[in-house]
């Protein structure tokens, strides 16, 4: 369910689209087809309307458009930037603490995730093909060094106030932080970062607001922007709204959710004081 952090993030964004006269999209995410019920897609947008949001046009929905990023990844293949990789999330958790348990200093990334540690990217095509027949079940993994070769330049980009509209800083991207990251599995045929990257560019949009705990990850929609030879949007990355304990608000927090808030007889108008409150405790922005 839709939170208050979702909620401020929406304010944030309508407040900077129309202060420079833009078009507010919204954009459905449901690649996973599993969790992404009718019923809680229905009680998203009611949520939204409930707190006023506005937004322009048809909404995409990327459980219609695999195909887009199908063709985003069967492009990465050919530049030989991508390869199918084939361990469990149980053999990677016992990998992972197989290496720790030889003391090894085994790197994770900006969000705490240990790095793959399977092998498969340094196998020939062959025996890639082979382990294909034999285990369909497999993630398409980047290959961050080989994607990092292909590159003639540094990747930056550019972070702007929404106060001002104004670039406030270039920052230097470090995609080599994440590892090779997931890019699509044989049962969902794409991924938040793959999926994103093509939608931007598809969808035009020049502007992305949204969280700071999405700050680093532009370093990999960077990357994949430059392989793929798309657009480069500009970023503001805004403060998070956070729980009592100073903690990322969770969509599992039901006594978080706008439907509760709006069934404990909370008003739209009100949220701003609520915001205020959990933003003091992330600090000055």
């Amino acid at each position: 369910m839709l939170h208050l952090g979702h909620a401020y993030s929406a304010l944030v964004n309508q407040r900077c689209c129309e202060k420079y006269q833009g078009t507010m999209l919204l954009r459905l995410e449901d690649i996973d087809q599993a969790r992404c019920t009718e019923a809680l897609e229905t009680q998203m947008l009611e949520d939204l309307r409930w707190m006023e949001f506005q937004w322009s046009g048809t909404s995409r929905r990327q459980s219609q458009h695999f195909s887009d990023y199908q063709q985003a990844l069967e492009t990465l293949k050919s530049m030989g930037v991508v390869y199918p990789a084939f361990m469990t999330r149980g053999e990677i958790r016992t990998a992972i603490a197989q290496k720790r348990a030889m003391q090894e200093d085994w790197p994770t990334d900006p969000d705490g995730t240990p790095h793959y540690p399977g092998a498969e990217a340094t196998w020939s095509k062959q025996q890639q093909e082979v382990r294909r027949r034999q285990v369909p079940r497999h993630a398409w993994r980047l290959n961050m060094a080989a994607a990092l070769a292909m590159l003639d330049a540094p990747l930056t980009w550019q972070e702007f106030d929404c106060a001002n509209g104004e670039i406030r800083e270039t920052v230097e991207a470090h995609p080599s932080q994440w590892g090779d990251v997931v890019l699509a599995r044989s049962d969902t045929p794409t991924s938040y970062h793959l999926s994103v990257v093509v939608d931007d560019a598809l969808q035009g949009v020049t502007h992305v607001v949204r969280g700071r705990d999405l700050y680093h990850a532009t370093a990999v929609h960077r990357l994949l922007q430059a392989l793929l030879g798309l657009p480069e949007p500009i970023y503001h990355h805004h403060q998070l709204v956070l729980d009592a304990d100073g903690r990322k608000l969770s969509k599992s927090d039901g006594d978080q959710s706008l439907r509760h808030l709006q069934e404990t007889g909370v008003e739209p108008a009100q949220l701003e004081q609520l915001f205020t409150s959990g933003l003091s405790k992330g600090g000055a922005e």
